[in-house]
């Protein structure tokens, strides 16, 4: 408990905080990596995935009032690093991500998924993230046929927290921010792992997206 405050917490504001849980929500996973252990895990447990005191001193073996010093120092220091100017290097795709990146994006927007599937490791792994799982080509395969059947999808590339990714815009509203990402990793030049966020598109509103 030393390490979450030396302050009392009887004189720490009340724990629910509607200001606080906007920060939280806007917040990138690179700005919650800057923060403290005890004031990360409490701050994402409280503002972000809306635990209560109780659950999380449970879960984290740790008592109330500690928690409540975290999270007041947390959201201190979120609100600091808000204020700061983002001074990292814009991150680049090396040639051959691009092209294998750009070569999937271009088929998949042109609707020729039997290129796209001639483009996926015989081991292919995909994680429809809150919703499935499948393994290997035969299985994977049957994943595009959703997409075919809707229409409120353009895949453009660009980085999720530095990562090379796919950002995925609703062409009816291309002044909109990305509404979910992909996540892709490649082996020997062909598609090993897809992590697909569109049913769980909370994950955009934490994230820093960039278009390429």
């Amino acid at each position: 408990e030393r390490a979450f405050s030396d302050e009392d917490p009887d004189m720490i504001v009340d724990p629910a905080n509607p200001t606080a849980d906007r920060q939280a929500a806007a917040a990138s996973l690179h700005t919650f990596m800057r923060l403290p252990v005890a004031q990360r895990s409490s701050v994402i447990m409280m503002d972000v995935l809306g635990y209560s005191l109780q659950e999380i001193s449970d879960m984290l073996d740790t008592s109330i009032p500690a928690i409540k010093a975290a999270l007041h120092r947390g959201r201190g220091r979120l609100r600091h690093l808000a204020d700061e100017p983002d001074d990292r290097p814009v991150p680049k795709l090396s040639a051959a991500e691009r092209l294998l990146l750009n070569a999937y994006i271009d088929r998949f927007n042109a609707r020729d998924f039997d290129a796209v599937r001639d483009m996926l490791a015989e081991e292919v792994r995909l994680e429809l993230v809150a919703r499935t799982r499948l393994n290997g080509r035969k299985e994977v395969g049957t994943y595009f046929g959703n997409y075919s059947r809707v229409q409120d999808w353009r895949f453009v590339p660009g980085f999720v927290e530095d990562r090379p990714a796919i950002l995925v815009r609703d062409p009816n509203d291309p002044k909109a921010p990305p509404a979910y990402f992909i996540l892709l990793a490649w082996q020997d030049g062909k598609l090993l792992t897809i992590r697909d966020f569109r049913h769980a598109r909370y994950a955009a509103e934490s994230a820093q997206l960039l278009v390429l």
